[in-house]
């Protein structure tokens, strides 16, 4: 039998030996015919070519919580004196050419070199628009940080990144980082490809942010399912102070529910989870699905009234906004 291209071990309660699940949650694998339906029948909204970005410019460092948006999943966390960053992408376009694919429409809420060295990257799967090899190759050029990451996601960095400094972990796996701070990986109801035949052949996950004096849960790409695995969380780690939540990337719904969050999901996980402050990404920078670029802030704002929550609690972050939580948790821009 042929080694598996991805990761070989044990048989567990979601590795049948070649791909991996999520178990007890809808299956987010869709057919070829399925892709078709949705390119022939879906209503794309248009987007905007370009979206005016100012940019922010971070500290060296920060002990209290500080968080900026880079643009998609790509977020600057400063917590404990640590820099991380998750999902890091500074290329033109989510896609395994530079001529073709989803294509940017808001430049990077922080400029590559105004980013403070980076301690360690936290991936949470191995498509493209998270996991991009060109930025992994200019940090590790640069900073040469660690690199977390799921079961199997190593082979795709491993042969691209020569010298990075890998840590694997499966979901609940912990993995500890300088000044007392842990990371645990946490599930999410996703799939991983970089090719055709390669689906579910790597794990993908969140991170449970353990740091002195704050609790930050990235929850990576998802979709809501029964809502058993944010109940979990919340169960094994308790309510974290801020919890990132995607919010878009969502339409249509037949073919993205099982894989992407839409809005109103976004509201119960945060309620799942017991979070004190929320703050969205994976909306505006890449046009990946139908709904328009601002329908996701809107239909927060919508889903965030009808469940009473106050809008600060809950707010849309735009690439170059800043979150701070020092003492009290604070936006630097309007709310969203």
């Amino acid at each position: 039998m042929r080694k598996p291209p991805y990761y070989t071990g044990p048989v567990s309660d979601h590795f049948d030996g070649l791909r991996f699940h999520s178990p007890g949650q809808p299956s987010p694998d869709k057919s070829f015919a399925q892709l078709w339906r949705w390119r022939r029948e879906g209503q794309r909204a248009p987007w905007p070519a370009q979206v005016p970005v100012t940019p922010a410019l971070p500290p060296a460092r920060s002990t209290a919580p500080r968080i900026t948006m880079v643009g998609h999943a790509t977020l600057l966390i400063q917590v404990a004196g640590l820099n991380l960053l998750t999902d890091p992408v500074w290329a033109d376009r989510a896609s395994p050419v530079r001529f073709a694919g989803p294509r940017r429409v808001t430049a990077p809420g922080v400029a590559f070199n105004d980013l403070p060295p980076i301690d360690a990257v936290l991936l949470s799967h191995n498509h493209y628009d998270h996991l991009c090899i060109a930025t992994l190759r200019r940090l590790q050029a640069r900073d040469a940080p660690q690199m977390v990451m799921p079961l199997g996601t190593d082979a795709t960095v491993r042969r691209r990144v020569p010298g990075a400094r890998i840590e694997l972990g499966d979901w609940h796996d912990e993995v500890p980082l300088p000044g007392g701070v842990t990371l645990t990986l946490t599930r999410a109801n996703h799939w991983s490809s970089r090719g055709l035949r390669d689906r579910r052949m790597a794990l993908w996950c969140g991170y449970w942010i353990e740091a002195p004096g704050a609790r930050i849960w990235f929850a990576g790409d998802t979709g809501y399912g029964d809502g058993a695995i944010f109940r979990d969380l919340h169960a094994r780690h308790g309510a974290p102070d801020i919890a990132l939540i995607p919010i878009g990337a969502y339409e249509p719904r037949w073919f993205m529910g099982d894989q992407h969050v839409a809005p109103e999901d976004s509201v119960r996980i945060f309620q799942d989870v017991q979070a004190r402050q929320a703050l969205g990404f994976h909306w505006g920078t890449f046009q990946l699905t139908d709904e328009p670029r601002e329908e996701p802030c809107e239909l927060l704002a919508a889903a965030r009234a009808a469940a009473g929550i106050a809008p600060e609690r809950f707010v849309a972050l735009a690439p170059g906004d800043v979150h701070v939580a020092d003492p009290a948790p604070k936006l630097t821009s309007s709310q969203r």
